[in-house]
């Protein structure tokens, strides 16, 4: 009898310790505004708050940016980067309801379209434009042609991984590309290349996000306390101007493939939101709800939204300054709580 309550306790122990050591997985791809994460990881700050609320976090980068927001999507991660318009169509199209719980920054140039041999938007017509179908990229196009009276019957779009990008337009036969950085800055440096457009002429429309699971989230409060947490501390350092910033800095240009003045560049053409109170400003504001109501639209004429999608509406997104579309179909929600309890030093 004895043995078995020994037995029995034991079993209590491994359980209670197993719900308090609980293990969550983020996954991340190359991009000036998601490099964070990979110092943290680094330099042990995502270990140190994971620690305090007495939980583990796995941080993998992946290689495939569309790719990693399917393994999400898939359940294979709780937390993935992606951008305001892939977090709509992919995981929340999906079925999957997710929470931006960090809202990093938004493309003030990191986004563009290159073309080889020609310097004006307006020469893109009639050209095959390579990029990653019906990602940012591909939003940006339809932006800019729209801007010079052009529609997207106007090219062919030719879907080309981002892994593949570069090398493609080393080739004699790709002439235009819509890109992000680091791979927009390399492409644009190649002979006979010009940046014609880029996301500063859509400022705030492209988003950079740490994206949750919504459910994964309301199950474990700590989850996003930790998250929020690293992240500002790493936003904190990587930010001042002392040698503790510049070696931060230089070791996310080393691990995107660049140096410091190239990842420099990056951050320059990228709205930062150093601060929660900066991130803040731009979730609660009403610009946010006019942007996700262009996203929506783009992405329903594009199918985006799903077969069975009779409008943009479709997809309820749920945001301070209120839901856009069915509100009984709540899949994305851009959730301030936990950046206000960074703002508050309730972490």
């Amino acid at each position: 009898m004895k043995r078995f309550s020994a037995l029995l306790l034991s079993s209590l122990l491994l359980s209670s310790g197993a719900q308090a050591q609980d293990s969550f997985k983020l996954c991340w791809s190359i991009y000036v505004g998601w490099m964070p994460w990979a110092y943290g990881a680094e330099q042990g700050i995502v270990q140190k708050w994971a620690d305090k609320y007495d939980i583990d976090i796995e941080v993998v980068q992946i290689n495939d940016y569309i790719e990693s927001i399917n393994q999400y999507t898939a359940g294979e991660f709780d937390a993935c980067t992606m951008t305001n318009m892939d977090a709509l169509t992919i995981p929340a199209a999906g079925g999957v309801d997710s929470t931006a719980l960090i809202v990093g920054d938004f493309s003030n140039g990191n986004d563009g379209i290159v073309l080889k041999g020609k310097e004006q938007l307006a020469d893109i017509k009639g050209q095959n434009v390579n990029l990653v179908e019906l990602s940012v990229s591909h939003y940006l196009l339809a932006r800019a042609l729209e801007s010079v009276g052009l529609k997207e019957a106007d090219v062919q779009v030719v879907n080309t991984s981002d892994a593949d990008l570069v090398a493609a337009y080393s080739t004699d036969d790709v002439t235009s590309v819509a890109t992000w950085n680091p791979l927009l800055s390399e492409i644009s440096q190649q002979p006979n290349s010009t940046v014609v457009f880029d996301s500063a002429q859509i400022p705030g429309e492209i988003i950079d996000l740490l994206v949750v699971n919504s459910d994964t989230l309301a199950a474990h409060p700590e989850l996003g306390k930790a998250l929020t947490g690293a992240w500002y501390e790493i936003m904190a350092t990587m930010s001042a101007e002392d040698e503790a910033g510049a070696a931060a800095r230089n070791y996310m240009a080393e691990a995107s493939g660049t140096d410091l003045a190239g990842y420099q560049a990056q951050l320059d053409s990228t709205q930062m939101f150093y601060t929660p109170a900066a991130a803040l400003e731009l979730t609660n504001s009403a610009q946010l709800k006019q942007t996700m109501q262009y996203v929506a639209e783009f992405s329903f004429d594009h199918g985006l939204l799903g077969e069975g999608a009779p409008d943009a509406g479709f997809i309820g997104v749920q945001m301070p300054a209120g839901d856009y579309g069915d509100s009984s179909n709540l899949k994305l929600r851009f959730d301030p709580t936990y950046m206000q309890m960074a703002a508050d030093n309730q972490l």
